[in-house]
């Protein structure tokens, strides 16, 4: 390559370097029921217009970037993709023993019409007029009321060390590809032989509010993934269908 056609050929990158940048600015990505902000701040750093919402405010430190309220309305506006982290109290199977009538009889009825609420919020985010959309919820009923998830990843495939078995169901979206794989700490042993995450042990002693924020928290390897990994297949989208920008995330130094 002579010295005009390598100037060419930098000139022309630099120019597809800055049409990144408009572009990626006008991809709009909603984070549903997320207060951390941890996926939004993710999506942000790589310059996408992303917005976090959830019925309580932020904890992220940018109110800015915040849709406090139910999100069931912001689902069918114009995004270019929904990540969603629904509330998994009743929708894991760690919980089903609370459905037994004989023993907890009204609040087990409670309970009960309190998954058929959550299925159906599951679903309306599955049925949001996207064509880019990610669920995430730990193992559980969803697996059988919809359909299985695409994949389940763990925190420490991504470079934090602890186990969350994390189903993600995904729309035109690729699967993960794991980052960082490190070896997460051993678990805590029970007298009854039962074991248990360290982290999620030591949620035990904060209260069952805060107990709940820490434990629905998106861990930051993960929201990374994301972030480099589905920026690609937004801009390839956009940018007249280019396939070379699918792998984005290999260009996160100018961004």
């Amino acid at each position: 390559m002579n010295k005009q056609s390598e100037t060419e050929s930098t000139e022309k990158t630099s120019e597809d370097v800055d049409k990144i940048k408009q572009i990626a600015s006008t991809i709009r990505v909603l984070v549903a029921c997320e207060e951390s902000q941890i996926v939004c701040s993710a999506f942000r750093e790589y310059g996408f217009e992303a917005y976090s919402c959830d019925i309580e405010p932020s904890t992220g430190g940018h109110p800015e970037w915040h849709i406090q309220g139910d999100v069931l309305p912001e689902l069918n506006k114009n995004w270019d993709l929904i990540i969603a982290f629904p509330p998994c109290t009743y929708l894991t199977t760690t919980g089903n023993r609370w459905f037994n009538m004989e023993i907890y009889k009204e609040k087990a009825v409670k309970r009960k019409q309190d998954r058929v609420e959550a299925i159906d919020f599951f679903m309306k985010i599955v049925n949001a007029s996207c064509s880019k959309i990610a669920i995430e919820n730990p193992v559980g009923i969803m697996s059988t009321n919809y359909r299985k998830p695409d994949q389940i990843v763990n925190p420490y495939e991504f470079g934090d060390p602890a186990e969350k078995r994390t189903c993600l169901w995904l729309k035109g979206l690729p699967k993960l590809k794991h980052t960082d794989v490190v070896v997460p700490p051993e678990r805590i042993k029970f007298k009854s032989g039962k074991t248990m995450a360290k982290w999620y042990f030591d949620a035990l002693k904060l209260s069952k509010k805060e107990r709940q924020r820490v434990r629905s928290k998106t861990f930051p390897g993960i929201a990374l993934a994301m972030a480099e990994q589905w920026s690609g297949v937004l801009l390839a989208e956009k940018f007249n269908g280019l396939s070379q920008f699918e792998n984005f995330y290999s260009f996160d130094s100018i961004i």
